[in-house]
């Protein structure tokens, strides 16, 4: 079975919902990434978006942004980000991982040896946050045939007939975007999320996971109690150990007990449906 689809099967099985963390490699230092990455799995974490620093990342917000050129001018590139999923993988690390990557980035590598090579790495995804729906069909037959899942976003200005295209073509899980703009711990008007997340689990069994905003254990209840699957969080950690930046690691446990928060609230979230 596909990790990704054995990883929602034991989480429905345990009625959970699944908590995705979203880090940023090589910010500050590829160390740092790769036990920041360790302590989110054992507490919590259930899958981990692990994102390729790039030099525009527009769909980010000003954190991550900020963690994008922070690892890049600390001379991380794609094949250092490939290498730190190997190491993760070596660790221990089994969580599914779903690589997140502009997309010049796969362009410039050679699409097709880009999947393999995150395939072989030990990747179930890929994320491409300015490929635009239309553009993505070619890309999606293409990781499909690799063994991968190409990710689709869908917002709550997803027009009908584009979402129900969308949904026809998901596999993997779809990643709601909860409010408009970038990513960001911010989330206060959540009923436009409420409305697109019972359309989606109308139309789909694909799992939706929820992002952009997502920062506390009560946003996670409140996404999984209205019937996310899940929820992302990236940047609430990132604004932790950004506070650290000599000494990072002095941030980690003050990240497990958020990473243990948001889990909380996933599971909380799923027990209040019934």
């Amino acid at each position: 079975m596909d990790p990704l689809e054995e990883k929602f099967n034991e989480l429905r099985d345990r009625r959970e919902g699944a908590h995705m963390a979203h880090i940023y490699y090589g910010d500050p230092c590829e160390d740092f990434s790769v036990k920041l990455t360790e302590t989110l799995v054992k507490n919590g974490a259930d899958i981990i978006e692990f994102g390729i620093p790039f030099s525009d990342p527009i769909a980010d917000g000003p954190i991550f942004q900020a963690a994008c050129e922070r690892a890049l001018n600390a001379g991380i590139n794609p094949e250092k980000c490939i290498e730190g999923i190997k190491k993760l993988r070596n660790n221990g690390v089994a969580a599914p991982i779903i690589v997140t990557t502009y997309f010049n980035i796969p362009y410039v590598m050679g699409f097709e040896s880009f999947l393999e090579r995150i395939r072989n790495a030990g990747v179930q995804g890929v994320l491409i946050p300015d490929l635009p729906f239309e553009e993505a069909k070619p890309y999606i037959q293409m990781a499909s045939e690799k063994g991968l899942h190409l990710i689709l976003q869908v917002a709550p200005t997803t027009s009908q007939q584009r979402l129900h295209e969308i949904l026809r073509a998901a596999s993997g899980l779809i990643y709601l975007i909860s409010l408009e703009g970038v990513t960001g711990s911010r989330l206060k008007k959540m009923n436009n999320a409420f409305k697109l997340i019972k359309i989606v689990k109308s139309c789909t069994s694909v799992p939706l996971m929820v992002g952009f905003g997502i920062s506390r254990r009560e946003h996670a209840e409140m996404m999984v109690a209205a019937g996310a699957d899940g929820v992302v969080v990236g940047s609430a950690y990132a604004k932790i150990y950004v506070k650290k930046m000599d000494n990072p690691f002095e941030a980690l446990p003050k990240i497990a007990e958020l990473a243990r928060e948001i889990k909380i609230g996933c599971i909380n979230g799923y027990r209040k449906r019934t």
